[in-house]
């Protein structure tokens, strides 16, 4: 009993033992595996704190990258400021030295003119001795003789020249007044056709179609001519069918209506009717439509809704190939823009381009020039500005000025209807015009050279001065004038100038 208590309790020892390593051995790995888990926390901690401190050292390069680039570009501008500084100064410098040589030269020039008068008085000073000295061998009577004479000789020329130029201007002006009075009146009141403004072609999609047009006796085509009030010209020309008249609008309100019937094929009195109002309607819709876009484009409004319909209505008008409508915007935005330099109202200035025309769309029932006409008209529908209403009827000079608006307008559609191209002239048209000038100039007897400028719109001749005299020369101008008058087709006038010039050189050694 007692041996086997020995043996239990040594068994037990020994179990305890083993127990209490095993318990030793988990112990110890559990505290290696936390030791080493401390190692790798410590150690991420540092690789963090490393990156950490690599970031912010990157952000304070970056910083320190940054700023010396702002450092820089400043400096690399007060250079650049300092550099276009140093140009203008020596832009300045060089403007001061050129407008000294040409000081220079102008007083070089001046000394040399005095030189020249001082000759020239010394000259007369002797001359007039000599004539007093013979004047005091004269009598009073044969004196007063001498001197008119004289005085006469001189003034020959100057009054000849004087003349002429005033005759010459007098008949331009009249020839002028004349032909832009007629203009006016044929575009308000003729009713004979003219190709290229007062006629437009239809095509047809056969030959067959002219033959439903005329209808039987004729009935289509005089129910259709009556309703438009225009004239269908019906020949031989294959596909095709032209309609004439002078009243744009209704041109084309008889094109849109002619179109419609061809493509619908029925044409009759009453389909033709029935197109026709459709047309006018069309044309009414569209006439406003180009009066509202022109306000549009010009920012402008308050109009009367008649001005407007006129104002679309200049859409179909054209003068010399230009459109009226486009001249008008043209030369409203010209006097906007002058008016705005002047210091002028810029709205009012481009009423005033705006409307100059638009007496041109206007009937014979309104009477007087286009200008007055036109002003009536502005003044009759009672909400356009007075300054516009003069604008309008003073634009050609036919009654006084009262503002400057006047001017602008004046200067304005001079300037539109003037510059080159404006009239749609084609170049081989430009060119054979300004060789035409060219050749008229040269074929007269004693011209050296001729020259056409401003786009045609003036002739330089030189001639001979010991083949021309001065008389000679304003003779020569006058048939150079009346030859282009007479042979030339040309938008506006055309300048002639002669010069007669004679050069005396001598060369010094």
């Amino acid at each position: 009993m007692g041996s086997e208590m020995i043996i239990a309790f040594l068994l037990g020892l020994l179990f305890s033992g083993v127990v209490c390593y095993l318990l030793h051995m988990r112990l110890k790995k559990i505290g290696e595996e936390r030791v080493r888990e401390r190692c790798r926390i410590a150690e991420r901690e540092k690789q963090l704190h490393m990156e950490e401190w690599t970031n912010r050292k990157e952000l304070e390069y970056e910083r320190r990258v940054s700023e010396l680039e702002r450092d820089f570009r400043e400096r690399e501008l007060e250079l650049r400021s300092r550099e276009e500084e140093a140009n203008g100064v020596l832009m300045s410098a060089e403007k001061d030295r050129d407008a000294l040589e040409r000081r220079r030269t102008e007083i070089e020039e001046k000394y040399e003119t005095l030189e020249k008068s001082e000759d020239r008085l010394r000259e007369l000073i002797s001359e007039y001795r000599n004539r007093l000295q013979e004047t005091g061998q004269m009598g009073m009577e044969a004196a007063r003789e001498h001197l008119l004479e004289l005085a006469q000789r001189e003034c020959e020329d100057e009054v000849r020249a004087m003349k002429d130029e005033v005759l010459g201007r007098a008949e331009k002006d009249i020839e002028n007044e004349a032909r832009r009075t007629l203009i006016a009146c044929m575009q308000r009141l003729s009713a004979a056709p003219h190709e290229d403004i007062t006629a437009t072609i239809v095509s047809l999609p056969s030959d067959d179609m002219k033959g439903r047009i005329i209808g039987r006796e004729g009935r289509n085509i005089k129910s259709f001519e009556s309703m438009t009030g225009t004239t269908l010209l019906i020949d031989e020309t294959p596909d095709s069918v032209l309609i004439s008249s002078f009243d744009p609008v209704r041109r084309e309100t008889a094109r849109l209506a002619l179109e419609s019937l061809i493509k619908d094929g029925r044409i009759h009195p009453s389909s033709i009717e029935e197109a026709v109002k459709r047309a006018e309607e069309d044309v009414k819709h569209s006439v406003v439509a180009s009066g509202e876009d022109a306000l549009r484009q010009l920012r402008l409004s308050r109009m009367h809704p008649e001005v407007v319909s006129a104002l679309g209505k200049l859409r179909f008008r054209l003068s010399n190939n230009q459109n009226s409508l486009e001249h008008s915007l043209e030369v409203s935005h010209l006097c906007s823009l002058m008016a705005s330099e002047l210091g002028l109202e810029t709205e009012i200035a481009k009423r005033c381009g705006l409307l100059h025309d638009i007496g041109k769309v206007l009937d014979q029932e309104h009477e007087g020039s286009h200008a007055k006409a036109g002003a009536y008209f502005l003044k009759r529908v009672g909400n356009e500005d007075p300054r516009v209403i003069n604008a309008v009827a003073a634009h050609h000079g036919e009654v006084p000025a009262e503002s400057p608006y006047v001017g602008l307008v004046m200067v304005a559609d001079s300037l539109s209807a003037m510059r080159p191209g404006v009239r749609g002239d084609s170049l081989d048209g430009y060119l054979q015009r300004i060789r035409s000038l060219e050749q008229i100039a040269t074929s007269l007897p004693g011209v050296n050279e001729a020259y056409a400028i401003q786009a045609g719109r003036e002739i330089r001749v030189i001639v001979c001065p010991d083949k021309v005299s001065e008389a000679d020369a304003s003779i020569l101008a006058r048939k150079i004038r009346r030859r282009i008058e007479d042979e030339l087709q040309y938008p506006g006038t055309i300048k002639v100038t002669v010069v007669r010039e004679q050069r005396f050189e001598e060369t010094a050694l």
